[in-house]
């Protein structure tokens, strides 16, 4: 009798009420859902900070390709204007934004269109190839624009038929089989459209990128896809479905940030050369010569001129860097570009999160209750209708308060904490100090292994 009991309590999944998802997003008083959209996205962002920890191996130098939808669907106006013409002004700040954080790192462009993929850039640390190769806006009179169309235009390319998934795969594996294994290879697809064309069976090609350890992440500009999320899941890689086009940047800049290494990179010596510049050749001007990056580029073509960077080991010359050397192929970088890439390592620790109530009034704030971020200034609490701040975040060295904004500007952008570099008497690397004192401590040279042994 018992067990009938217990047979007749169970319902089936659509005898159950409806499951209101939806009700996580609710409009403000005008009607918007702006307010909870921005919730959702500020909500993401902590996770991923939460996520990140020091101990975690990073791949530093990385080999990306961006795989683009071209299809029909591409054409839909929910993002305006289009989804291709939003993705691409997206794509141009992702662009930038990728080679400022990972400056020694290498990405690509692959597009889906017509059932095919075809390669619009190869892998390079250039970007501004790849912003050519997405449009180019020149100014004609004082109010006037007009778009010049290049050889190949992602802005101008016809949207016809359905992707091919696997085609776009099997293409950037094939490049990516042949990168070095000390560094990192990812994929990130920007699918628009709900289906895919494969010519077999695709299960075989997401088997070879996991037994690779090729990281795939996608962002869904329609809906949830399930070969996607299978995809994602197998390669140890991101999903994410776009809200709006905040949310579409959101999702595209958290893969600016180096994700962990995988388990088949291996660490190995990089030969790499800091070029100089010759002013002066014995006490004479340095003679005019053409550099090696532009000599076959026919749109923008080399010219003469007596600055630029000297590879030291074939003293081949470079306008820009970083870039590989086309003569030896050494790795030509500059000390900034690598400081860039080391503060991925040592991020700034996570802030406290708490209540408005737990920060405590300073003597000008007694009066009228409203209480300010240290780095903006911003009021925080809930006194009048512009403030809006129902938590603070409170950094555990300075012991100052921040609003949520400047807490994942700090995490994200500047990389340092601004209360510890602007208190006196507070290191801003304390914390990083503090770490190497640990890490001193158990090292075979440290003093009190000296004493032991009489050294």
């Amino acid at each position: 009798m018992a067990d009938d009991e217990q047979e007749d309590q169970k319902e089936y999944r659509w005898e159950t009420g409806y499951e209101k998802t939806w009700e996580a997003i609710k409009d403000d008083d005008d009607g918007l859902l702006d307010g909870a959209i921005a919730e959702i996205i500020q909500k993401a962002k902590r996770q991923r900070q939460a996520q990140k920890s020091k101990q975690n191996r990073l791949g530093m130098m990385r080999h990306l390709f961006l795989v683009l939808d071209c299809s029909e669907s591409m054409s839909v106006p929910d993002l305006k204007p289009t989804r291709l013409r939003c993705t691409v002004k997206l794509l141009e700040l992702f662009i930038e934004e990728f080679f400022d954080q990972n400056p020694i790192s290498q990405l690509g462009i692959i597009a889906l269109k017509a059932k095919r993929a075809e390669k619009v850039t190869e892998l390079t640390g250039t970007s501004r190839v790849h912003l050519k190769a997405l449009e180019r806006w020149v100014t004609v009179g004082p109010f006037e624009f007009r778009l010049i169309p290049l050889s190949f235009s992602l802005a101008n390319v016809s949207l016809t038929s359905e992707p091919s998934l696997q085609n776009g795969l099997n293409l950037a594996l094939k490049t990516l089989k042949v990168v070095p294994s000390h560094a990192s290879r990812e994929i990130v697809i920007i699918m628009g459209s709900l289906t895919t064309c494969d010519p077999v069976d695709i299960n075989l090609t997401i088997d070879e990128l996991k037994k690779e350890g090729i990281r795939c992440s996608v962002i869904s500009l329609s809906a949830e896809i399930h070969v996607a999320r299978y995809l994602t899941q197998q390669t140890m890689g991101t999903f994410g479905a776009v809200l709006d086009d905040a949310h579409f940047r959101d999702q595209l800049m958290s893969q600016v940030d180096p994700p962990p290494a995988a388990k088949t990179q291996h660490n190995s010596l990089i030969r790499m050369g800091f070029p100089h510049t010759k002013n002066e050749v014995e006490g004479k001007d340095a003679p005019l010569s053409m550099c090696m990056c532009h000599i076959e580029n026919l749109e923008e073509p080399s010219e003469l001129c007596t600055t630029g960077h000297h590879c030291p080991q074939c003293n081949s010359k470079y306008c820009e860097l970083p870039v590989e050397c086309q003569s030896c192929g050494l790795t030509l970088v500059s000390a900034p570009h690598l400081a860039r890439s080391y503060h991925h390592l040592f991020p700034v620790p996570n802030f406290e999160e708490l209540p408005f109530e737990a920060m405590p009034a300073t003597s000008s704030d007694l009066g009228s209750g409203v209480r300010e971020c240290y780095a903006c200034a911003k009021a925080l609490g809930q006194v009048t209708e512009k403030v809006a701040d129902k938590v603070v975040f409170k950094c555990g060295f300075c012991k100052q308060f921040f609003c949520i904004d400047c807490d994942i500007f700090i995490h994200e952008t500047l990389h340092a904490c601004v209360g510890c570099n602007t208190i006196p008497g507070v290191d801003g690397l304390v914390y990083q100090q503090k770490t190497k004192a640990d890490q001193d401590e158990s090292h075979p040279g440290t003093s009190k292994q000296r004493a032991q042994f009489g050294m």
